[in-house]
């Protein structure tokens, strides 16, 4: 793992260049690629090298940030274009995705938590130094508080494990169970927050409709995943609580995905769509994790990759829209079938995988978390059928309504898309249906 670290901070001066923008991008593909080679499709720790080790879950996760994080520069084409300080927004880019991949292959606990919230001040960065409106200050401290009060309990239940256990790497602690419910609430409120869970989530919709593109994309695709990614890390240290006290979460995120989709078919900003469109999918995610069960687990890993993919997408192509049109909003973006007809397969393909279509990765999420909290209590079936079918409502809505109906006056008759962009919305659904003929990967890592 330390050659990838090294890579990556090699690569920091080269922002500072001049004229090396696509440079970078280019170097980072390669670093996804070499990357990909590296699996050694085993269910145990591999790449170990000082704190630093890999297992499947992490690998995927590892993997997501590298791919997204490339296709965050080759979305934000407009920076280097302008000339909106793209070295620093590479740095930014660079260092985040620097955090992104130490919280992931770290095997300690509190090294995890220190990576977790570094990982903060980047984005903070690319949403107040980037971002559209004047709101962006106030989206970013939400975004910093939310995030930063919630995580103090959590620093102070790993010192408290660290006083009791004398050590906090990962291999060390699968044998402890804790059984008092501070600790149990200590370890888990930060991650859900992070999620975001239903009635922690405001952070969420507000960072998302201030961010630039690579911001909403980063958020989407990879930062939401770390709240999941540290569930599956702590609750194997609070297993007999969990059982116990688990039910309230599960509520929780059920009938907040139903109320949120109901939301999403009010909004008439494209990006705030899609970004409560993510709290409803995080919501069927957490109550998979929560029921502990196999099933659960992998569908809650599965779905967490998906949706990094398709939600980073979707804003990929909010952000096209933007940049022809000047407005999210759908009351000028509609007739889109008009004005750029060859994007509205990539609209169609996104917004299939967004609603969980055959033959992506979401469906194989969506189903297995189905199983598991179908099979965790009956009474369930009523919130999920709601989900999902509201689900399939609110994308059918963000399609037909931005791509069908008459063309706004304001705009051009027609209007082409570049090369660039139809490579980024390729690399964004091609894995996410590549990955369901391999989902032993997602699958057998338990």
């Amino acid at each position: 793992m330390l050659k990838f670290l090294g890579f990556l901070l090699f690569m920091i001066p080269l922002c500072f260049f001049k004229k090396n923008y696509w440079m970078v991008q280019n170097l980072l593909f390669l670093i996804s690629f070499i990357f990909i080679t590296l699996n050694y499709y085993s269910n145990y720790w591999m790449n170990l090298s000082y704190f630093l080790g890999l297992d499947i879950l992490s690998y995927g996760l590892v993997l997501l940030s590298f791919w997204i994080c490339s296709l965050m520069i080759m979305a934000s084409e407009s920076i280097y274009k302008f000339n909106k300080y793209y070295n620093f927004f590479l740095f930014m880019i660079l260092f985040l995705l620097l955090m992104l991949v130490l919280t992931f292959s770290t095997s300690n606990l509190f090294l995890f938590y220190l990576f977790f919230e570094s990982s903060l001040i980047p984005t903070l960065f690319l949403i107040l130094g980037w971002g559209y409106q004047p709101e962006r200050l106030q989206a970013g401290l939400y975004l910093l508080f939310y995030t930063l009060l919630a995580s103090l309990p959590l620093l102070i239940g790993i010192f408290y494990l660290n006083s009791k256990n004398y050590n906090l790497s990962f291999f060390s602690m699968m044998d402890l169970n804790y059984n008092y419910w501070v600790i149990y609430l200590s370890l888990i409120f930060a991650f859900l927050v992070k999620m975001p869970m239903f009635l922690v989530h405001l952070w969420l919709p507000k960072a998302h409709v201030e961010a630039p593109v690579s911001g909403s994309m980063i958020l989407a695709g990879i930062l939401l995943k770390l709240g999941g990614y540290g569930l599956l890390r702590v609750l194997c240290l609070i297993q007999v609580i969990s059982l116990k006290l688990n039910f309230i979460w599960v509520s929780i995120s059920l009938i907040g995905g139903v109320l949120v989709s109901f939301i999403c078919l009010r909004q008439t900003d494209l990006k705030a769509l899609i970004a409560y469109s993510s709290v409803a999918h995080m919501g069927i995610v957490i109550s998979g994790l929560m029921t502990m069960t196999y099933w659960g687990m992998c569908g809650a890993y599965s779905l967490m990759i998906a949706h990094g993919l398709c939600s980073s997408g979707l804003f990929c192509l909010a952000n096209i829209s933007y940049e022809r049109l000047s407005s999210r909003s759908l009351l000028i973006n509609k007739g889109l079938l008009n004005f750029m007809p060859s994007l509205a397969l990539w609209w169609f393909l996104l917004c299939s995988a967004n609603m969980a279509a055959p033959p992506t990765l979401n469906l194989l999420g969506e189903i297995s978390l189905l199983n598991s909290v179908v099979s965790w209590s009956w009474i369930s079936m009523i919130a999920l059928s709601f989900l999902s079918f509201f689900s399939a409502a609110y994308t059918l809505y963000l399609y037909s309504y931005s791509q069908h109906g008459k063309v706004y006056s304001g705009t051009y008759s027609l209007m082409s898309g570049y090369n660039r962009e139809y490579l980024l919305l390729m690399l964004h659904w091609f894995p996410l249906n590549l990955l369901i003929l391999k989902s032993d990967f997602c699958f057998f890592w338990l």
